[in-house]
């Protein structure tokens, strides 16, 4: 919650884009729009290997002002990460898992900023973490540019993974634009996604006669498609919506020197509760800080240039809510800083992890 100054000029619309939208809105011209293809509609399926080259080769083009938008966006995007992984938690009524993806988040509003008008646009970018109302055209965030700053972020991380790795990282944002029969979209707001969310598959079907019976479907639909599994139900599909926007994102990684252990181990999760899982373990020197006076540990492994496992561990498994409060309280890179290398052999559960939620809620 602190004051930080950037240059967020770099994401507010300039004196000749103001000068262009208000003749825009004088002349009004008509956009392009269309009706989305059933959902039955053949659809060809994701290939993750060509997005993954796709952001490799978008990190290659980056100038030093793109580098310096995603800094900025990256920090926002933090900032509200860590508000909406607060209030998830604050929600929960047992004790569970959140799985949250920042980017994911951001770029879904950031979307629904594209195409609002004031007084929403304004809450929105507020909500976004850069406060506009009252002022002119030119302290208004332009959202092309923050999705082009989001998809900055995605290449230097999916990039950056490829270093020192034994298998590339696989970073896939898909967006899924489920309306009623009938209704249009815009054709210019679905292709200015295209820098969050590559692909986008805009999709009809009765969402009103039986709601249960349209989650069913697009579970279906984009288990085909994309090859993830969906086995997390669907929330906020109800009798009265006639659009549904749902944004999937896979991240997939390897870590280098760990090997899968022979059969299931048990895990234990906390002090009366273990669990038979895939266990793996690695031998190797891992950055490391031990918090003695708040009885917790971190290590980090790596996944590449950038990318990290960062492993949180309490010494008492009582006192698992305590550390993750005090984890979300503190100064985070600070304590990233204080990590150093130690050698350590590592035994955890092979990763696999799902979560959905509704951000309307």
């Amino acid at each position: 919650d602190r004051v930080y100054i950037h240059p967020f000029h770099l994401l507010f619309y300039s004196k000749s884009s103001c000068d262009q939208l208000e003749k825009a809105d004088v002349q009004t011209p008509k956009e392009p729009t269309f009706t989305p293809v059933p959902i039955q509609a053949k659809t060809a399926p994701v290939d993750e290997v060509a997005l993954h080259d796709q952001l490799v080769l978008a990190a290659k083009k980056l100038r030093a002002e793109d580098r310096l938008s995603a800094a900025n966006v990256g920090m926002l995007v933090n900032v509200l990460g860590l508000r909406m992984y607060r209030t998830l938690s604050e929600t929960w009524e047992n004790p569970r898992g959140a799985i949250l993806s920042p980017v994911a988040l951001f770029g879904t509003l950031a979307s629904f900023y594209l195409g609002a008008s004031d007084p929403t646009a304004t809450q929105l970018q507020a909500f976004l973490g850069v406060p506009g109302e009252g002022l002119g055209c030119t302290s208004r965030l332009d959202g092309h540019k923050v999705l082009s700053a989001l998809q900055a972020i995605q290449s230097l991380l999916v990039a950056q993974g490829r270093i020192g790795s034994q298998a590339p990282l696989l970073l896939s944002t898909v967006v899924g634009l489920f309306t009623a029969p009938h209704l249009r979209l815009r054709q210019p707001f679905i292709q200015s996604m295209a820098p969050f969310a590559p692909v986008i598959l805009p999709r009809s079907l009765d969402l009103s006669t039986d709601p249960d019976l349209a989650t069913e479907k697009i579970n279906r639909f984009m288990q085909a498609v994309t090859g993830w599994e969906m086995n997390r139900p669907l929330t906020g599909v109800g009798t009265d919506n006639t659009l549904l926007f749902n944004t999937y994102v896979h991240f997939q990684g390897k870590m280098k020197g760990f090997s899968l252990m022979p059969g299931i181990q048990e895990f234990q999760v906390d002090n009366s509760t273990s669990v038979p899982v895939p266990m793996m373990s690695g031998t190797g020197s891992f950055p490391h800080w031990s918090d003695a006076g708040n009885n917790f540990s971190m290590t980090r492994v790596p996944l590449g240039g950038s990318t990290c496992l960062l492993l949180i561990q309490p010494h008492c498994t009582s006192d698992l809510d305590r550390v993750e409060a005090l984890v979300f309280q503190h100064d985070f890179l600070s304590r990233m800083k204080k990590l150093s290398p130690r050698a350590i052999h590592l035994t955890m559960p092979q990763l696999l992890l799902r979560g959905s939620y509704s951000l309307q809620d």
